[in-house]
């Protein structure tokens, strides 16, 4: 056990002189200085490389300004060390266009009724903001209507839209899928969320649909995060890619707003929100207007900037051109809104934690004896927390050719909790490459585990996903559920803690309790997985039950 190898950031004073040492360096030939790092997998380098990274040095590592530019240049130097090749032609830097839309929050949602007026804040009471590229986006007097989970999906027989013409409207919506709320394993996929209940898709359909506008009603539960989350992750500057348009085809007003305004609007309509939020988990649904407009008006601060996709890589001896890939997001949420004195955004676990698994599979590759058949990609993707936007851009651009890309393994949000009797893979039951993990933890006499609350969709909240819609089979590893002698409350109750105190708050930083020997036991599980299939000639297939074998197929054909 290697518990409290790191007190806070600016506790260990080794942190502190290395971190001064490599400003310095980076500086000029962006060559990084660190501790002296094994070139097998430890828990210290782990917890090095991460108490490194969400150091306040780092500023939090917004995905683009200064305090990126110093989290790229000690990945680069990095690489370099460990004699890397660049993953992008002979630069390490996969540029990215972002476009950053900064809503000044005083924004103010009024709705009207027949007999009264209601005005609801920007913060504590809803958030709003708009993906269009303008100055100022508004909405006008625009009828309020209910659409249920605001779901088209015809493989279910679904449509909340039918019938209903969104010319002139917002829709208010339901976060999750009905399976999530009825909990009945035959309506979508019951407790595991569907990308139907994600809002990233709630807000897609809006736009098709040709709403105004399109208001998500947030419940702790089914968005599985507090209301804070919604707060501190849509506050200050929001990422886009470049697209052509200017995101013309996006509703004007999109957000958020808490279930008690929904409720209150509800009733200000005389109707029932859990009713008719009963009413909506089912295939017969029928849209029902609220007897209110909404207005709210949205001036911006528009920046052009970049973020960058760092990548290395090992050449393949034989078949250079098919590849392995590895990946982490690098970035997180920079600088915030103040807690306790506190506004850096360090993402110690979400994603510091993870990158420094990429760097330590990284390092034993690198310094191997023999040489890999296929090649293998490290990629550090920037702007996932701004909606995967790193591996968007990647995933149209890719290094290698996606049809001769054999695999991706991902990692995001770590929590070095000790050792477990399990790794867990979210999204279990997708691909192949679950036999392989399989037989590597049986050899450290450990077992996979699903993920235990598919409700939360994260097989749809990490880079991956940009990949797998592409059908590159895709696993992501996330943290056990049962610790080796504390048992699964152990584990439950620390993740919990995670989500509802530290996750995108200034809270997620390095902790003195943390023990890294089940994160150096999952990186070498993943190092196994990754090995395996650079020295072999498998291409891991998605399993028949999967909506991206298809894809696969007909882009890579039938000898996978």
């Amino acid at each position: 056990m290697h518990r409290g190898l790191l007190l806070r950031n600016r506790r260990a004073a080794w942190i502190g002189i290395g971190l001064a040492m490599l400003v310095g360096a980076c500086s000029d030939d962006r060559e990084a200085v660190q501790h002296a790092f094994a070139p097998a997998i430890t828990a210290e380098d782990l917890a090095a490389r991460t108490g490194i990274l969400a150091s306040d040095e780092f500023g939090g590592r917004p995905p683009s300004g200064p305090f990126a530019d110093r989290t790229v240049a000690y990945l680069i130097g990095t690489f370099e060390r460990m004699g890397l090749s660049p993953g992008f032609g002979d630069d390490y830097l996969q540029r990215v266009p972002l476009i950053s839309i900064e809503a000044r929050p005083d924004a103010v949602l009024q709705v009207s009724g027949k007999s009264l007026a209601r005005n609801y804040a920007y913060g504590s009471e809803m958030m709003v903001w708009t993906t269009r590229v303008v100055e100022r986006a508004a909405i006008e007097s625009s009828d309020m209507v209910f659409v249920g989970y605001g779901i088209v999906a015809p493989e279910y027989g679904w449509n909340d839209y039918a019938g209903l013409d969104m010319q002139g409207k917002t829709a208010l919506i339901l976060i999750n899928d009905p399976g999530f709320a009825t909990q009945d394993s035959e309506l979508f996929t019951g407790n595991a969320m569907t990308y139907y209940g994600r809002w990233t898709y709630k807000f897609e359909e809006a736009a098709r649909q040709g709403a105004d506008g399109a208001l998500v009603i947030h419940e702790t539960a089914p968005a599985s995060y507090p209301w804070s989350v919604v707060e501190t992750s849509w506050t200050g500057p929001q990422f886009d890619m470049v697209r052509p348009g200017g995101n013309a085809s996006r509703v004007a007003i999109e957000g958020w707003v808490q279930r008690s305004v929904a409720e209150q609007l509800f009733a200000d309509s005389g109707l029932d929100f859990e009713a008719l939020k009963a009413a909506a988990t089912q295939p017969d649904f029928t849209p029902v207007p609220l007897d209110s407009t909404a207005s709210v008006a949205v001036d911006n601060t528009l920046a052009r900037s970049e973020t960058l996709n760092v990548g290395a890589v090992l050449r393949g001896a034989e078949r250079p051109e098919e590849a392995v890939l590895f990946s982490a997001h690098w970035d997180h949420l920079g600088q915030g809104p103040e807690m306790d004195g506190d506004s850096i955004y360090n993402g110690a676990a979400d994603n510091a934690a993870g990158v420094a698994m990429i760097l330590e599979v990284a390092e034993k590759m690198a310094g191997a004896d023999a040489v890999p058949r296929r090649s293998v990609m490290f990629l550090l993707f920037g702007a996932e927390e701004q909606g995967l936007l790193g591996a968007y851009h990647f995933a149209a651009n890719p290094a290698f050719a996606l049809a001769k890309t054999v695999a991706m393994i991902n990692t995001d949000v770590v929590l070095p909790l000790g050792e477990m009797a399990d790794i867990t893979v979210v999204g279990r039951g997708s691909s192949q490459l679950e036999e392989i993990l399989q037989d590597a933890v049986s050899q450290q006499g450990r077992r996979i585990t699903p993920y235990p609350n598919p409700e939360q969709g994260f097989y749809f909240r990490s880079d991956h996903f940009a990949l797998a819609k592409q059908g590159v089979p895709a696993l992501y590893l996330d943290t056990g559920t049962e610790h080796i002698s504390r048992g699964t409350d152990f584990v439950t109750e620390a993740k919990a803690d995670y989500i509802a105190n530290r996750y995108h708050t200034p809270n997620d930083e390095v902790m003195e309790t943390w023990d890294w020997s089940g994160v150096a036991l999952d990186t070498e599980a993943m190092y196994s997985v990754g090995w395996k299939l650079a020295q072999g000639t498998q291409w891991p297939r998605w399993y028949a039950s999967s909506p991206f074998r298809a894809v696969r197929e007909k882009t890579s054909g039938e000898r996978r």
